[in-house]
């Protein structure tokens, strides 16, 4: 194929993509019902402050319902491999893209974690969801633990923390373990200057350990990472680098009260272990740590085979 038909075959292609989201928008405003001050449509919610949330809802209704929250820069499509695998199984899977990321509203303000928990409790009570396992990763389990500490568990059965940020990440006299700010400082800098090149040394990088010897970096991988990432607002994932960095959970992880797994690579160079995975083990009554080795922070990826297996187990349990 030449270059005149490769673009015009691409071109035909955004065409077709942009009617059917169109066609979407159309048919989802025409079923939009109202849900208290939060207003639910077949694939968005709106919030009490007037975000607009992308959602998707996948297998059975009647299934138990487990919730997916994605990392930073991502969004929910990030999590397809698990919920392809457990829908299949017979659960209902569910997972939305934070705001300021993904298909998700960009609102100036309000990219902080309080935010991030009121939006995932407006899709839990939106859809009604009662008796949920919430899974996170990375910043989403920063989400799942800050939900926890102001909403409580009255809907939730169970959760998951992979690989991740909680208690905190950043070093503080309280917290000696963490990472310095200027590490913090340089992501914001790289932000600002040139994300998109940003997001693809962090997923040509350490992000699947693609900088280690003996790697197959998977171009697809680097190149859906880099999509995601560039489909959230640029403010917004600037802002979250702040939410998921300085915001100190460990009040929050002494409220969870339901089973907890709490799943960590050893060799992840981006939310290291001891500092994260250990420690929020280690503060949460009754945790199960299981430790991935050799696996890098995204295991969702790497070690997709065996986290669908150890989510499964632990939900059957």
């Amino acid at each position: 194929m030449n270059t005149f038909n490769r673009t015009l075959a691409v071109a035909t292609l955004a065409l077709a993509t942009l009617s059917a989201e169109a066609a979407s928008s159309v048919q989802a405003a025409a079923s939009v019902s109202a849900v208290g001050s939060v207003i639910q449509s077949a694939s968005y919610i709106t919030t009490k402050d007037g975000v607009q949330l992308y959602y998707k809802d996948w297998g059975p209704r009647d299934g138990q319902v487990v919730t997916f929250s994605h990392g930073w820069p991502l969004d929910s499509d990030s999590w397809e491999g698990q919920m392809m695998f457990l829908a299949s199984k017979g659960y209902r899977v569910i997972a939305h893209d934070r705001r300021g990321h993904g298909r998700s509203s960009q609102p100036w303000e309000g990219n902080d974690m309080d935010h991030y928990a009121d939006d995932l409790a407006a899709v839990i009570e939106a859809l009604d969801l009662k008796n949920v396992t919430l899974v996170g990763f990375s910043t989403g389990g920063g989400e799942v633990a800050r939900y926890i500490g102001r909403h409580g568990t009255a809907r939730v059965k169970k959760a998951v923390l992979i690989s991740s940020v909680p208690p905190l990440m950043l070093k503080t006299d309280t917290n000696p373990g963490g990472l310095p700010i200027e590490v913090f400082d340089g992501l914001r800098k790289a932000s600002l200057e040139n994300r998109s090149q940003l997001y693809l040394d962090i997923a040509s990088g350490p992000f699947y350990g693609y900088n280690r010897k003996g790697a197959k970096p998977s171009q697809g991988l680097i190149q859906s990472f880099w999509m995601q990432g560039m489909q959230g607002g640029s403010k917004n994932t600037y802002d979250s680098i702040a939410a998921f960095s300085a915001t100190d959970f460990r009040g929050d992880l002494k409220k969870f009260d339901v089973p907890t797994l709490v799943i960590h690579g050893d060799d992840d160079q981006i939310v290291p272990i001891d500092a994260a995975g250990r420690a929020s083990a280690a503060l949460i009554k009754g945790a199960r740590l299981i430790v991935y080795p050799g696996a890098p922070h995204g295991l969702t990826e790497t070690h997709k085979d065996r986290l669908n297996q150890d989510l499964l187990t632990f939900l059957k349990e």
